[in-house]
């Protein structure tokens, strides 16, 4: 795809001799939602590294922009929320959203209006000058999410953002990344939540380092003859579980 605002193309990963990402290749559109779905170790989280060049390969290209990465200038377009939180615990909230802010480059009054913006998003208003130490597991994921949600950034990637979050407010994340995503930008998300899957553009559904399948909801729920994509992904596994090493 000559548009595509991230693509892999023929991506092999190992680790010592286990194979963790097996001949993948997809583009990525701007302004789609994508949700990188599968068990714990089919290789998202590595798919994301490489994407983001904190991880190289032994095979194939990932690029974003147009660009192979790694690639450090493209950085500063991307917001990351990685699956461990990056926080400075000694710190409130809301001394850690201005200075992450500020990394992004945005200051003043539009760092303001950001912080605030997505404090209410994540549903930290009323937390903004708790001591993150005291935070509970959750609270630390919504506030990693709120930083990933500041600056302009043309492309979010978010592992598990939702994890540890009640049903209401994933309700209320997913609404304003849909917004994000009405406005242009690409969004890549993996989770476990397979109802999270259904609020996807396209579904990438990862097993055992390979891409099974890749396609609208709708599109994969008519071709499995399935109503969830729960139900889609439970289908695939069994049809594939002979040929699937989990990690």
């Amino acid at each position: 795809m000559a548009n595509a605002i991230i693509s892999m193309k023929d991506v092999v990963k190992k680790f010592g001799k286990e194979t963790v990402l097996n001949h993948i290749n997809f583009d990525i559109p701007q302004g789609k939602i994508i949700g990188l779905i599968g068990p714990s170790g089919a290789g998202k989280s590595t798919i994301i590294k490489i994407i983001l060049g904190m991880e190289k390969t032994q095979q194939g290209t990932a690029t974003v922009f147009g660009k192979v990465m790694p690639n450090r200038q493209l950085l500063n377009r991307i917001g990351y929320m990685a699956q461990t939180d990056a926080l400075y615990d000694a710190l409130t909230a809301k001394e850690n959203l201005p200075f992450y802010a500020d990394m992004k480059g945005v200051a003043g009054q539009k760092a303001n209006r950001q912080i605030l913006h997505v404090a209410e998003v994540v549903e930290l208003t009323n937390d903004l000058n708790k001591r993150v130490s005291g935070y509970s597991g959750g609270m630390k994921r919504r506030l990693s999410l709120a930083i990933a949600m500041l600056g302009d950034s043309e492309v979010l990637i978010l592992d598990e953002p939702t994890v540890g979050i009640d049903p209401a407010l994933r309700r209320q994340i997913w609404g304003e990344l849909h917004k994000l995503r009405d406005e242009g930008r690409t969004i890549l998300v993996t989770t476990h939540v397979m109802d999270e899957a259904e609020l996807v553009d396209d579904v990438a559904l990862i097993l055992g380092g390979q891409l099974i399948a890749y396609d609208t909801p709708a599109n994969l729920k008519a071709q499995y003859n399935e109503n969830t994509i729960e139900n889609v992904f439970l289908k695939v596994e069994y049809e594939n579980e002979k040929n699937v090493v989990y990690r």
